[in-house]
């Protein structure tokens, strides 16, 4: 394997979320989800440690959804087939990406439903 400096392991790395973020619907609505979320806990006041588990909780979603498509893209290069193991495979994936989105809503409303619901 090819020694590589650190400058290109970090832009590979890039490349790779920026092509999660122009390829996939979901990570773009999750972005601004998570924005907005931010926002809205920035502006009302939200206390430092419960506005780190939001960017926390809103990390973990990217991180589920860049995995998810790394899955995906993985299974598209084995396999242009439909093959039940394949989809099995996408599908355990994007249930990952389930858990990590119903989390990050609890967590969202535990966090801000005071301020939404005054």
């Amino acid at each position: 394997m090819k020694h590589r400096n650190l400058y290109h392991s970090f832009r590979d790395a890039w490349r790779g979320i920026l092509h999660v973020f122009r390829s996939e619907r979901n990570m773009r609505i999750h972005l601004i989800a998570g924005l907005v979320v931010l926002l809205f806990a920035g502006i009302s006041g939200v206390p430092r440690l419960e506005f780190l588990i939001l960017i926390l909780t809103i990390g973990m979603m990217f991180v589920a959804e860049i995995i998810n498509t790394a899955f995906e893209e993985v299974v598209n290069l084995i396999t242009k087939e439909y093959h039940p193991l394949a989809g099995l495979v996408k599908n355990i994936a994007a249930g990952a990406v389930l858990v990590a989105a119903l989390t990050s809503l609890w967590v969202g409303y535990i966090v801000l439903k005071d301020k939404l619901l005054p």
